[in-house]
C-alpha cells in the first residue's frame, strides 16, 4: 500500500519544482517499451531534470517495476520510485528500470544473462536520451541487479554505483558480497538504515561489501537513522528497510556524495 503522507510530500515537491522551473519548463515523465531480446520488451520510465548534471538509473526492489504512470509520474510505492522527485530536484535525470515481458525478477533472475542483456539495452536507450554520466542505483533486491550490472557491463558511461538497503545475507541468491566485487572499478556508496530488520539485509553485514570492493577508486558506507511511521512487512518499502519518512534526507545524502564522491 502506498504511504499517503509520503505521497502528499512528493506531490508538493513536484509542484514546487514545476513552479521554480517556470511551469512547463519541467518535462513530465514517460514510459518506453524497449526491445531488449528477441520477442522481449522491457519498460523504462524516463524523466528529465532541468540543467541535469547526470542520470540515475534506478533498480527498484521486490519484483521490480515502477507502478502506473499518472500525470507523468511513476506511482509505485518502492523507495526509489517514491524518491524519484528528489533526485530530479537535486539535478539528476531519472530513469527507472521496469520489467521484462517474459519473466519475473526474482533472486536468481537478477544475475542471469537475460537480465544483463535487458539492462545493457536499457542503458543504451538511456545514453541515447542524454549523454550525461549514468549512476546505477539499486534498493533491496534491486541491489542484486545494480551490482551485477556494474560487474558485467564495462560501459564507460557508468559513473558509479549506489546500493541502498543492500542484500547482504550470504545464503540469499545474488547477495551483493558474494558477487565479483573486485571487478567493479567505479565509486561505490553503500547506504543502509540502522534499523533495517529485513533478514536478507542485516546492517551488521554491510562492511563485507566494502571489503570486496578492492578495485573501486572510492567506496563509502553510510549507516543512517531517521524516518517515521514504519508499517507492515519489515522487508517491504513502507518500513525502515524502505527509508520510510526520510526519502528527502536519504536522497540528499546520496546526491551530495555523488556530486563529490571523494569525501
Amino acid at each position: 500500500m502506498y504511504h499517503r503522507s509520503a505521497d502528499t510530500a512528493l506531490r508538493a515537491l513536484t509542484l514546487c519544482c514545476a513552479l521554480a522551473c517556470g511551469g512547463g519548463a519541467h518535462a513530465q515523465g514517460a514510459v518506453s517499451r524497449l526491445p531488449t531480446r528477441e520477442g522481449v520488451v522491457t519498460t523504462l520510465f524516463w524523466e528529465t531534470a532541468p540543467e541535469a548534471k547526470a542520470t540515475v538509473l534506478l533498480f527498484p526492489g521486490g519484483a521490480g517495476g515502477f507502478g502506473k504512470v499518472e500525470g507523468g509520474k511513476a506511482t509505485g510505492g518502492n523507495f526509489l520510485v517514491r524518491a524519484a522527485p528528489y533526485f530530479l530536484a537535486n539535478g539528476f535525470n531519472v530513469a527507472i528500470f521496469g520489467r521484462p515481458s517474459d519473466m519475473e525478477l526474482g533472486w536468481t533472475e537478477r544475475t542471469g544473462p537475460a537480465h544483463m542483456a535487458d539492462i545493457a539495452k536499457v542503458l543504451e536507450a538511456v545514453k541515447a536520451k542524454s549523454g550525461l554520466p549514468v549512476w546505477l542505483v539499486g534498493t533491496s533486491r534491486g541491489t542484486v541487479s545494480a551490482t551485477a550490472a556494474a560487474v558485467r557491463l564495462r560501459d564507460p558511461a557508468i559513473a558509479g554505483l549506489v546500493l541502498t538497503a543492500s542484500v547482504v545475507r550470504s545464503s540469499t541468491p545474488g547477495a551483493v558480497p558474494g558477487q565479483d566485487l573486485a571487478a567493479i572499478a567505479v565509486p561505490v556508496l553503500v547506504y543502509h538504515h540502522a534499523r533495517d530488520a529485513c533478514g536478507h539485509c542485516p546492517p551488521g553485514d554491510t562492511p563485507a561489501i566494502l571489503a570486496g570492493l578492492t578495485q573501486a577508486p572510492v567506496k563509502k558506507l553510510m549507516v543512517v537513522d531517521g524516518g517515521a511511521d514504519p508499517q507492515g512487512d519489515v522487508c517491504a518499502a513502507q518500513h525502515w528497510h524502505g527509508f520510510i519518512g526520510m526519502e528527502r534526507a536519504a536522497v540528499g545524502d546520496i546526491t551530495r556524495w555523488m556530486n563529490d564522491p571523494v569525501r
